[in-house]
């Protein structure tokens, strides 16, 4: 398997593979497809790596800017993350957001939030904090992973790529 940056050729088969596997998932509401274009759209999708198996796309990272408090700064979103079903479990998510973090740390990013399952996430070293929060998240879910100085205080907003979708 290969960990790319994605290329234009590979926009319709991202888009594909992320309604897959999200299909079936029940926190989903089916857009995280048309979350990924409309930040390719807005050339807001800072990292997007993909990770290709035997030719073909077989999973997916976007991470894109975050505003605390209202500012913009050098903090990112993880996600969405898409693995082809059937091949979910096997790493390749796991391989794609190493990637994409150790890609975050090499320019310069001080942190990453994710929301999403904090005994996974957990693993990437993502901790909750009750002081950063986004929206109404359950608490736990919502985490963050600083990567250099210290970790900010308030409310997280995501692209409106988020929102629009």
């Amino acid at each position: 398997m290969q960990i790319r940056p994605e290329c234009p050729e590979d926009a319709a088969a991202i888009g594909i593979l992320t309604d897959a596997a999200f299909k079936d998932v029940p926190h989903s509401d089916q857009t995280e497809a048309k979350i990924v274009e409309a930040l390719r759209t807005a050339q807001a999708l800072t990292i997007s790596l993909v990770a290709v198996q035997d030719g073909e796309v077989v999973g997916h990272v976007a991470f894109s800017p975050v505003r605390i408090n209202g500012v913009a700064g050098d903090w990112y979103g993880l996600g969405p993350v898409s693995v082809r079903p059937g091949q979910q479990r096997a790493g390749i998510g796991h391989a794609l957001i190493r990637d994409g973090l150790h890609r975050l740390r090499s320019a310069g990013a001080a942190g990453c939030v994710v929301l999403g399952d904090p005994a996974y996430y957990g693993r990437f070293g993502f901790e909750y904090d009750p002081q950063l929060h986004y929206g109404d998240a359950p608490p736990g879910y919502f985490r963050r992973l600083t990567l250099s100085g210290s970790p900010p205080k308030g409310e997280v907003t995501y692209h409106p790529a988020f929102e629009a979708s």
